[in-house]
């Protein structure tokens, strides 16, 4: 295949083809794979070869509402190798194994200082693309990084470290911000409704605070993968009422904090009524806006915090970067959270299946390169 067209390139000894396969949203729940132009890539940028790309819950919730227009190609959970290089770049090479955060901060706004870096306006520009309106682009061959992520949020794979454990370093990254935000302490017990890969995550992170850890799910085969993780007070939610439990394991009160770690918001009540006066609950999964049903008094009377997380932090990039890369070799292997590959011809299928849990679906990983 002839070599791709790149804008301001140093030369390189790698041949990028000129075309690729790529997962094209085109409209609500119309996923195509389609062949596209591999991104052209300018000063300051690098070109890299995804390997690995899990599918985020937001991903779904874009494809299946019609939040974004079309075509675009999503994806952002992804790890890869540099294949070529914008003039300027410095301190990277082809062949460095890489995965890249595909939002990052300005630093310098009102939003940036208060340290509320979702809400900075450069942060929710989209700094990888795999080609139309950027938006990731992990479900694609290649993805054109552009030059505030190359300088800023683009992070070295060490050899021994494999792609897919690097590609859960965003998401680790985004669990590990709403435990900061609950500032747990160990004498304290934390429920976490719903044991998905992120309700997994969101567990044992908190549970390196020292505090009693508490998971309730529908499914016993979730409860399983988390017992890895040494997630072992678990609540089957099928049979059992998680709110009373919440409370038999804390004297009576109930939670000290609760996170929600599920889409649905009739499980916000569930949430309040198992945190104890004072408690707070945190709210991971409400991505959708809408309206919920709570009940004001127990935010007033009885002074529980309502809280929310969304997306990544700046603050914490290296420590939750360390977690993942040094995690794989340690004790912190999330690669068991990965319970279906597809490849990228797959990568409709692979939408349709994340979209339907059942109990033996964990993480979903598209692999456009897996070799």
């Amino acid at each position: 295949m002839a070599a791709a067209a790149f804008s301001g390139i140093e030369a390189q000894s790698f041949t990028v083809p000129s075309t690729m396969r790529a997962a094209v949203y085109r409209g609500i729940n119309d996923v195509r794979v389609e062949t596209i132009p591999v991104p052209a890539i300018s000063e300051g940028e690098v070109l890299v070869r995804i390997h690995t790309c899990g599918i985020c819950g937001t991903d779904l919730k874009k494809i299946h509402t019609g939040s974004h227009t079309a075509p675009r190609i999503f994806g952002h959970e992804m790890a890869g190798t540099i294949v070529a290089l914008g003039a300027g770049v410095q301190g990277w090479q082809v062949g460095d194994r890489v995965m890249a955060f595909h939002h990052i901060p300005c630093g310098e706004c009102y939003y940036c200082h208060k340290k509320t870096f979702a809400q900075c306006s450069v942060y929710k520009r989209v700094g990888c693309t795999a080609g139309f309106e950027p938006a990731g682009g992990g479900f694609a061959e290649y993805i054109r990084v552009m030059d505030w992520i190359v300088q800023r949020g683009m992070i070295r794979i060490p050899d021994d470290v494999p792609f897919e454990q690097a590609s859960f370093i965003e998401p680790v990254n985004t669990c590990l911000k709403a435990v900061r935000n609950l500032h747990l302490a160990s004498d304290e017990t934390v429920l976490v409704i719903g044991q998905g890969p992120i309700g997994i995550l969101l567990a044992a992170l908190a549970q390196r605070t020292g505090a009693k850890i508490l998971t309730s799910d529908l499914y016993s085969s979730r409860h399983r993968v988390a017992a890895g993780f040494g997630l072992t007070r678990s609540i089957d939610a099928s049979c059992e009422d998680v709110v009373a439990a919440a409370k038999e394991h804390s004297d009576g009160r109930g939670a000290d904090a609760v996170i929600l770690a599920v889409a649905g918001n009739a499980l916000i009540r569930t949430a309040m009524d198992a945190a104890r006066p004072g408690g707070r609950v945190l709210l991971f999964a409400q991505t959708q806006h809408g309206e919920a049903g709570i009940d004001p008094a127990a935010v007033c009377m009885d002074e529980k915090s309502l809280l929310g997380s969304y997306s990544a932090s700046v603050e914490i990039q290296d420590e939750g970067v360390q977690q993942v890369l040094q995690g794989y070799h340690s004790g912190f292997d999330l690669t068991p959270l990965i319970s279906h590959r597809f490849s990228l011809e797959q990568a409709a299928e692979a939408i349709q299946f994340a979209s339907q849990p059942r109990p033996d679906s964990l993480k979903i990983v598209i692999q456009p390169n897996p070799a």
